[in-house]
């Protein structure tokens, strides 16, 4: 399963900051920004996937996050 997210991280030490974050309450997953993407992609591929703690997450770091359709 892979849920793709649109967030407003543009700086690589913040996403290195959520990764680690994300990491923590999804170790099996594996996680990835694209933070070339207009959408600063925020990619989660794995078996176990919360979108809605995810947005929580990032919303409680100060970002902007929805899954894309």
């Amino acid at each position: 399963m892979v849920e793709v997210f649109k967030t407003n991280v543009y700086e690589v030490e913040k996403s290195n900051l959520i990764f680690q974050k994300l990491h923590e309450h999804f170790p099996e997953n594996k996680i990835n920004f694209d933070l070339d993407d207009c959408d600063k992609i925020l990619r989660v591929e794995g078996n176990n996937i919360l979108p809605g703690k995810i947005v929580e997450i990032l919303e409680e770091e100060g970002h902007f996050c929805e899954v894309l359709d």
